[in-house]
């Protein structure tokens, strides 16, 4: 499948504004909803693209963590496969450097991953090491990340309309969702776009109560949405990630220089060997070399010691994926679990 430049201003416009209405879409793009509507299913059925939701949690309290995997060659689809059915586990990827897995685990507490997750790490036959590194910062982070489709003109209206856009950035009210709320959340996990019509009739609740419901989980703030792409439909088919060390003091600044960088997926500060972790999407492995020498420019005291470019992956960010990197149509959640990558 190759996307067309319709395409992708369309998965940008849901990158900016996930839950975007479809006119307020054809006003930004100059095409008719219905068209745009009837492309977008194309795309997500295909596996193309698709939206998600996903519970936030407590940023004080919550985990990320990065962990490298070592497993008996001849196991490793199965270790791959039980790794990714554990939903604290959101993203899993095979790497070319000297570990066979990495993942990226976030859960809602410390405890929660020491106490739940690591102890089924151990129970997985053919796993055979694993070590841990935790996030002391994030900085940025995937669903920040743009395919830059858009014009200037349709980027300043996107802009105004994605201001009204509750998907946004809600105010959180600190006070729990009652459980009749909460059962919508696997439903906005599988799809972000999913509307109260759609839920009630899978709920046998009223459009009218729903309608309701779904306008509160919005506005709590509790959760973030993100429209996320097949990576091999990008344009940006390689992904690397770096192992760096950034001077005390520094990290703040270095992240700001960072996010002037468009092929930025993520840059986290860490504990462990190294203290800051980057992930960048890339047009080729030529330009592994490129952005090492963008990363030195910008950060002239930040020490690379190791990369490690992303050879295949079975999950992200709670999705299970294709061998050509589209979405099969799985998602493994948790609606007690927090996801922001």
């Amino acid at each position: 499948m190759v996307l067309s430049e319709e395409d992708l201003a369309l998965i940008n416009v849901l990158q900016v504004a996930p839950r975007i209405s479809w006119s307020d879409a054809a006003e930004v793009l100059g095409v008719h909803a219905t068209t745009l509507a009837a492309r977008w299913d194309r795309l997500r059925s295909a596996g193309a693209a698709w939206t998600t939701a996903h519970l936030i949690g407590d940023p004080k309290q919550m985990c990320l963590a990065l962990v490298d995997v070592d497993c008996e060659m001849r196991l490793r689809a199965e270790v791959t496969a039980e790794l990714a059915a554990i939903p604290d586990v959101v993203t899993v990827e095979e790497a070319a450097s000297n570990r066979d897995l990495m993942l990226t685990v976030i859960s809602p507490t410390l405890e929660q991953f020491t106490d739940n997750v690591l102890p089924r790490f151990k129970e997985i036959r053919g796993l055979l090491k694993y070590r841990t590194s935790l996030g002391t910062r994030l900085h940025s982070a995937g669903n920040a990340w743009r395919l830059n489709a858009l014009d200037n003109a349709q980027q300043s209206a996107l802009q105004v309309l994605a201001g009204l856009d509750g998907t946004q950035a809600g105010l959180r009210s600190g006070a729990p969702l009652p459980a009749s709320h909460l059962a919508l959340i696997p439903f906005l996990a599988r799809d972000g776009r999913a509307s109260a019509a759609d839920i009630a009739r899978s709920l046998g609740r009223s459009p009218a109560t729903v309608q309701r419901q779904l306008n509160r989980v919005i506005s709590s703030g509790l959760l973030t949405f993100r429209c996320d792409i097949a990576q091999d439909l990008s344009g940006y088919p390689v992904s690397c990630q770096w192992f760096a060390n950034v001077p005390p003091g520094q990290h703040e600044a270095a992240a700001a220089e960072l996010r002037g960088l468009r092929t930025i997926r993520l840059s986290a500060s860490t504990s462990g060997r190294t203290n800051f972790v980057i992930l960048m999407w890339l047009k080729s492995l030529a330009d592994v070399m490129n952005a090492e020498l963008a990363l030195q420019q910008r950060i002239p005291d930040i020490e690379l010691v190791e990369s490690a470019v992303i050879l295949s992956r079975a999950k992200r960010m709670g999705w299970m994926l294709n061998p050509d990197s589209t979405a099969t149509g799985s998602v493994v959640f948790d609606t007690e679990g927090v996801a922001v990558l």
